[in-house]
C-alpha cells in the first residue's frame, strides 16, 4: 500500500508572520504550527508578541519572537539577518502587518495616509525585499500577502486602506513573476470583514457600537456572518503548503460570498 503523506504538513519549514501578535496573523501563526512549521511572530508590540510565541510554543512546536517595525528598513534587514542566522533557511512569508483609519480623501491627515501606506504596502516590499534573497539560498519558497476584499473593490471611509491593498494585490502579482523563476511562488488572500482588534477599532473610529457593527457586517453576505481568525488562516495555510504548489500570482477572496 502507498504511503500517504499529506502536503499539507509544514514538518521542517520555517515560517514568518508579520502581525503575528493578534487576529488574523497570530491564527495564522497557530495553525502553521499546528502543521509542523517553526514559526516566527514578527510585531511592534513584544508583549502580546512573547505571550503568543510562548502558548504556541507549548501547545505546538516551536514559535520565537522578534520585535520589528516593517516600515523601517533597518528594522527589516536587521531582523531577517537575525531569522537566517538561527534558522538558517526561511520557507514562508505571511506578510501580514496592516492599520486602517476609517476616513475619506478630505478628511485624512498625511501622517494618517502615510501611515497606512507605510504598514500595509511599504511593509510587504520591504520584508519581502530581505525575505527573498533568504528563500533564493534555500530553494524557493511561498509568500503570501494580505490584501483586502477593498483591494478588489472600492469601500466607504477608507480611502487609504482601499489604495494600500490595491497595492499589495498588484504587487502579488508583480513578485510572482519577477520571484517565479526562483521558485518562489506569491499570492495574496483577501480577507472579508473578519472579527480582530482591527475590526473592532473601525467601529470605535466610525462611532459604532462594536457588537451590532459586527452583526451587521455580515447581515447582506451569502454566509451570513462576518468571518472568523481560522477561516482566512486556513487559507494562509493551503497556500504555504505544497497542496498549492502550482499556484502563484493570484488572489484568494475568503469573504462569505461578500463580493460575489
Amino acid at each position: 500500500m502507498r504511503e500517504y503523506v499529506n502536503p499539507l504538513v509544514m514538518e521542517g519549514k520555517t515560517a514568518i508572520v508579520t502581525g503575528g501578535a493578534s487576529g488574523i496573523g497570530l491564527a495564522s501563526a497557530e495553525i502553521l504550527a499546528e502543521y509542523g512549521a517553526n514559526v516566527i511572530i514578527l510585531d511592534i508590540q513584544p508583549e502580546k508578541g512573547l505571550e503568543a510565541a510562548t502558548r504556541i510554543s507549548e501547545h505546538w512546536g516551536q514559535c520565537g519572537f522578534f520585535g520589528c517595525d516593517v516600515t523601517s528598513d533597518s528594522s527589516c534587514r536587521e531582523t531577517v539577518k537575525k531569522i537566517e542566522n538561527k534558522y538558517g533557511h526561511i520557507d514562508v512569508l505571511f506578510n501580514n502587518a496592516g492599520v486602517i483609519v476609517r476616513k475619506d480623501v478630505v478628511h485624512h491627515q498625511e501622517r494618517e495616509w502615510d501611515m497606512v501606506l507605510d504598514v500595509c504596502l511599504k511593509g510587504t516590499y520591504l520584508v519581502s525585499k530581505y525575505v527573498i534573497p533568504v528563500m533564493v539560498r534555500s530553494g524557493g519558497g511561498s509568500i503570501i500577502n494580505t490584501g483586502s476584499g477593498w483591494g478588489l473593490k472600492g469601500g466607504d471611509k477608507a480611502a487609504s486602506y482601499c489604495a494600500a491593498k490595491a497595492g499589495v494585490v498588484n504587487l502579488t502579482r508583480a513578485m510572482a513573476i519577477d520571484h517565479g523563476p526562483d521558485n518562489i511562488r506569491v499570492n495574496c488572500v483577501c480577507p472579508g470583514d473578519t472579527d480582530t482588534p482591527m475590526l473592532r477599532g473601525e467601529a470605535r473610529q466610525l462611532g459604532y457600537d462594536e457588537e451590532q457593527f459586527l452583526r451587521s457586517s455580515g447581515v447582506d453576505r451569502p454566509l451570513r456572518r462576518i468571518g472568523t481568525p481560522r477561516d482566512i488562516a486556513n487559507a494562509v495555510l493551503f497556500l504555504a503548503s505544497d497542496l498549492s504548489g502550482w499556484i502563484t500570482g493570484t488572489t484568494i477572496v475568503v469573504d462569505g460570498g461578500g463580493i460575489a
